[in-house]
């Protein structure tokens, strides 16, 4: 297939577009860098200069591009952006979605998060609501996931990934990542707030897969959601880092997420099953 990737220069997309390529696809990567053309070029993609906010430049280049499948990867995340990103959620995915109708496309893929349901005892599956009633700051945060999965499910066929934390290479908590330096730092606490996490790895070998699977949201998290003061000493120790603080409590919605209807209905099984090695497998190499 043809299959155009926005965010292609992303942790996830730098990953992804070589998997697509050995699968045998066809694959257009968008950036609104011209520097980043000669990456996605060696990665074996062909690259497009477009930018998400910018709907003639993004129509232009899907009628160019002429795709069969379009994979939303897009983020503004590596400079902790938080209002760009929700954003991106908002009128970046409005724009996409347009522009891939524009030229008829039927399946898109979106990358979307696993920790804005609502309040609730338990990890969440996909069953529960957003946290559509959230006070701000995380209002915004949820406002945009709700936008983006409402806007992307206009499309005929569409998968939305509900990834977990991201950790593994490029990511916040890389061996050299900002989490990586705010708990050397020992500005991090754990506590009782659990979180769902994600090997990117995992996260760029989901979307390969996605392609063949039916429409709607879909958590993408490992095996174990597990409290700060159980994961946080973990990667203290992998990253070299002051064993942490320790301190009770955690907000309602800090509850993690389930894969049981990935693992059970889908077959998906993460290459990463838990955080617990997963991180010391992941930075001991680097």
């Amino acid at each position: 297939m043809r299959i155009f990737v926005a965010g292609s220069t992303g942790v996830v997309g730098k990953l992804l577009l070589p998997k697509l390529i050995v699968e045998g696809h066809e694959v257009i990567g968008m950036t609104h860098k011209e520097e980043n053309k000669a990456m996605i070029e060696n990665l074996g993609a062909k690259a497009v200069i477009a930018d998400a906010f910018d709907r003639a430049s993004l129509f232009s280049a899907m009628e160019e591009a002429r795709p069969d499948v379009v994979i939303h990867q897009l983020t503004s995340l590596s400079t902790r952006n938080f209002s760009d990103n929700s954003r991106i959620r908002i009128d970046g995915t409005r724009n996409i979605v347009d522009a891939a109708q524009s030229v008829g496309v039927k399946q898109l893929i979106a990358q979307s998060i696993a920790w804005a349901y609502e309040s609730g005892e338990g990890a969440a599956a996909e069953d529960i609501p957003l946290d559509l009633n959230a006070a701000e700051p995380r209002q915004g945060t949820v406002a945009g996931v709700s936008a983006l999965e409402k806007t992307v499910a206009e499309m005929p066929n569409h998968v939305i990934l509900r990834y977990g934390m991201f950790y593994g290479q490029g990511t916040w908590y890389d061996l050299h990542g900002f989490m990586a330096e705010e708990v050397r730092q020992k500005r991090v606490k754990g506590t009782d707030a659990i979180c769902s996490f994600l090997h990117v790895e995992d996260a760029a070998n989901t979307v390969v897969l996605a392609l063949n699977w039916p429409s709607g949201p879909i958590n993408i998290v490992d095996d174990e959601p597990a409290a700060g003061k159980d994961w946080l000493p973990v990667y203290a120790q992998a990253v070299g880092a002051p064993l942490p603080e320790l301190q009770s409590g955690s907000s309602a919605w800090e509850r993690g997420a389930l894969n049981g209807k990935a693992r059970k209905e889908y077959g998906w099984k993460p290459s990463y099953p838990t955080w617990r090695t997963g991180f010391a497998q992941s930075l001991s190499t680097r």
